[in-house]
Order: structure tokens, then C-alpha cells, then sequence
């Protein structure tokens, strides 16, 4: 069973207020949320493996460590999650981006999907799913079993917040994948929005209604 990871930093924590907060515009709630995707991705990739290696400083030679090969990919889910692909690249530049759109159906509630690029060697990258919010978990679960289906063997997920609702759903299709997020709120509410959440991490980051 793979674990909820909680990353309360003072710079996350600062900076989610200010992305919380009604009055911040759609400028800085972009940058607000690059900002913090950056610092989450500090901790996504604390385990990757390291291997040493001999370097020539300007005086000597050096012993120094290097990720050991590990290729990374980095899976939003359309539209939001976008919001948080540049600021993960800042810290990893070489990883590859694919795109899995979906929408959430607002009748059933259920996710649709309606487009999906990948990388071509998904088997060997470690995938990194992002997405803001993690609400009901159908988008999230439904995202990470078509990366399974695609041949994806190691799969994350980071979020801004998540509700206790889609945290279990993720969990009880998908064990095996370890969550990553800067929150956990209270519920959801009638319309399948977290509560005190952020509202509609899409619209406030395109300034769309």
C-alpha cells in the first residue's frame, strides 16, 4: 500500500494561502502555482537513484553524485494541469511531457476522456501525474489506468489539494501509486468541489468562467 505525502514546507504552505484566496488575480495565481509545483517537485524526486561519478573542478578531481539514469515523465491532466508543467521542467528540463485530456461529465460526474499523447517509452519512466486539485479522484484514477494500460510501471501523483473522497478512490483502484500533495481539505460539496478548496483551478488560471 503506497502513502499520502503531505508536504507541508513554509514556502508551500505560504505561497497555497495566496493561491487559496479569492482576491488573487489569474497573474499571480499562474506564478503562485508554478511556484509551488517547482517546490513539490523537490520532494516528488527525492528517491530517484543516484550513482558516483569523477568530475574535473578547476583544481582537482572531484567525486560527485548524478541521477543514475532515471527518465521522468511528467503526465498533466488537461486543462489545469498545466498550470503546473513549467515549473516542474525548471527542476528536471530533460523530462518528456505527455498530455491526457479529460473532462468530468455534469451529470454522472464521471471523467471522459477526449484526448492522450505520451511519450513512446512510457515503460521506462518514472510518470509523474499533475493536476491541482484531486476531488472526487475519478479524473486522477482514470488518468493513471490508462497510463497502466499504455505499459507505465512507476507512477506519482502530485496536487495542490485533495479532498478525503478522492485520496480514497485513488487508493482503493490504484494502491500502488503514492500521492503527493500540499493539502488535505475537508470534503467535497454537493457539486463535487473541495471544500474550503480553491474553486476552479482551470478558470483561475485562464481567467475563464
Amino acid at each position: 500500500m503506497r502513502q499520502v505525502k503531505l508536504l507541508d514546507h513554509p514556502m508551500i504552505q505560504h505561497k497555497l494561502t495566496f493561491i487559496r484566496d479569492k482576491n488573487t488575480g489569474s497573474k499571480e495565481f499562474r506564478e503562485l502555482v508554478d511556484e509551488v509545483a517547482m517546490f513539490m517537485a523537490y520532494e516528488v524526486t527525492r528517491d530517484l537513484p543516484l550513482e558516483d561519478v569523477l568530475v574535473e573542478t578547476p583544481v582537482a578531481t572531484a567525486k560527485g553524485r548524478v541521477i543514475a539514469g532515471k527518465k521522468l515523465g511528467i503526465i498533466p491532466i488537461l486543462r489545469a494541469g498545466l498550470g503546473m508543467v513549467n515549473g516542474f521542467l525548471r527542476l528536471v528540463p530533460a523530462a518528456k511531457v505527455g498530455h491526457i485530456g479529460l473532462y468530468r461529465d455534469p451529470n454522472t460526474l464521471q471523467p471522459v476522456e477526449y484526448y492522450c499523447k505520451l511519450p513512446p517509452d512510457v515503460e521506462d519512466r518514472e510518470m509523474i501525474v499533475v493536476d491541482p486539485m484531486l476531488a472526487t479522484g475519478g479524473s486522477a484514477a482514470a488518468a493513471i489506468t490508462f497510463l497502466k494500460s499504455k505499459g507505465a510501471q512507476s507512477i506519482k501523483l502530485m496536487c495542490l489539494i485533495a479532498a478525503p473522497e478522492g485520496i480514497e478512490r485513488v487508493h482503493s483502484e490504484h494502491p500502488d501509486v503514492d500521492i503527493f500533495t500540499a493539502a488535505i481539505d475537508d470534503c467535497l460539496n454537493d457539486h463535487a468541489y473541495i471544500i474550503p478548496g480553491l474553486g476552479d483551478a482551470g478558470d483561475r488560471l485562464f481567467g475563464t468562467r
